[in-house]
């Protein structure tokens, strides 16, 4: 099979030296812009949805693909390579190796195409996503890999995020975001959740307004809550949700739970109107037939958040509104150590963009210590949502043997290893 694979190396926070910076990292100056890249991975060994690994299960299991529609007779190409700004040139990179490095006999060949987009390129340009970027990836790709863009500390006009606009341009409207640990928790409970995030509307819609008033300035912001949005990505967490049950029944992995289950989580004690629609919308997906061996609990976010970091172990899928997704997603980074771990993927119908979960950082651009982990994991969670899932369970078990084994681990993880260092240690255990 030849595949064509975009590479977008937007994603520029990898590796840093310290805490991982978010995708979009804020700069002082328009000099700084970053990038990133994405990943994917395989039942046959381990899934990064379900967080089984190193399973090894013979037995036929539904690829996520079935969710998006897609079927792994249907690929013939997989174009996508968009290099952004920042230490996105230094992940991309590793992402590309990875795939160009998978065994022969899985008769995956990968071409690449480079496409602009970011800050950057807004700065060359005078657009952030150019036309012909969207053109091609709709045109020619089946997916791509994103890395992380720098914005303007202070507003530019004409300015806006190209993710953003990436995914509602191509209706890439789930954020799929694996969080697991390879050795326990602290405490030695296994973390192994996934938080699903609508990603086309809430707050992100970006219609705001700013007005004067005799008291001064008052800014204003839309909410957009759908009945359809919330519907579909209710759909797709319970279907992960089911999923990663039957990879674990499989496998049997001891101290994992046994029974799917979905968290709906909300505002609507509040936000009666939109976070409101979102719960009544998002149970009433869930009652389907289908779903009822998924067990279905709601959590109003506040205390999501506090009881998901004391005990994240009960956690299965929890599926939320954008902004909420948004700040849970990175919040729940901490819980294994660090934001260069985390992989996450934008998948719609039929497409998939892989998007490590950190930032630009700049700091540390230049350096060659940025952390390539989670630019790895998300160009297997891509290729698992391609139903690509034999080579993404290769490279999730490579990668997780690496850091098992704690031998090259980038400063971010506390350790001394160069991005190359990792990668090479990554590519050993191909």
């Amino acid at each position: 099979m030849k595949v064509s694979i975009a590479l977008v190396p937007l994603l520029a926070g990898l590796g840093l030296a310290g805490p991982m910076h978010r995708r979009e990292e804020h700069v002082t100056g328009v000099t700084d812009v970053p990038n990133s890249i994405n990943g994917a991975k395989s039942i046959s060994s381990i899934d990064s949805i379900n967080g089984a690994r190193s399973i090894d299960v013979t037995d036929s299991i539904d690829s996520i693909n079935s969710i998006n529609g897609r079927s792994i007779d249907s690929i013939d190409s997989i174009n996508g390579l968009i290099p952004g700004d920042g230490i996105g040139r230094e992940v991309i990179p590793a992402g590309r190796k990875v795939l160009e490095s998978l065994p022969s006999s899985l008769n995956l060949k990968f071409s690449f195409v480079d496409l602009d987009a970011g800050f950057d390129t807004f700065k060359r340009t005078g657009s952030a996503l150019p036309d012909k970027t969207v053109e091609i990836l709709k045109k020619e790709c089946d997916g791509a890999l994103f890395g992380a863009v720098s914005s303007p500390s202070t507003k530019v006009a004409g300015y806006s995020s190209p993710i953003v606009a990436l995914r509602k341009k191509l209706d890439l409207y789930a954020n799929v975001r694996p969080v697991k640990t390879t050795a326990g928790s602290t405490d030695g409970k296994p973390i192994d959740l996934v938080i699903v995030r609508e990603n086309t509307e809430d707050l992100y819609v970006k219609e705001e307004q700013t007005k004067e008033t005799p008291n001064g300035k008052v800014a204003e912001a839309i909410k957009r809550i759908s009945e359809n949005a919330s519907s579909r990505i209710s759909t797709i967490a319970g279907e992960i949700a089911l999923r990663r049950q039957k990879i674990r029944s499989v496998a049997g992995i001891a101290g994992l739970r046994t029974e799917p289950m979905v968290t709906i989580t909300h505002k609507s004690n509040v936000l009666s109107q939109t976070d409101g629609l979102f719960r009544e919308t998002a149970r009433k997906a869930l009652s389907a037939d289908r779903f009822s061996s998924v067990q279905v609990e709601e959590q109003i976010v506040d205390s999501m958040v506090y009881k998901l970091f004391r005990q994240p172990e009960y956690y299965d899928v929890i599926v939320a509104p954008n902004l909420y997704g948004d700040i849970l997603s990175d919040g729940a980074a901490a819980l294994v150590g660090s934001l260069g771990l985390v992989p996450s993927a934008n998948v719609g119908d039929g497409f998939a963009i892989g998007e490590p979960c950190h930032g630009s950082a700049p700091d540390i651009e230049g350096k060659g210590i940025a952390n390539p982990i989670a630019t790895l994991r998300s160009v297997a969670l891509m290729l698992e949502f391609l139903g690509e899932e034999t080579a993404a369970a290769k490279i999730y078990t490579a990668v997780d043997a690496n850091l098992d084994e704690a031998k090259f681990l980038s400063p971010d993880m506390g350790g001394k290893a160069t991005t190359q260092e990792v990668l090479d240690d990554v590519l050993k255990r191909l």
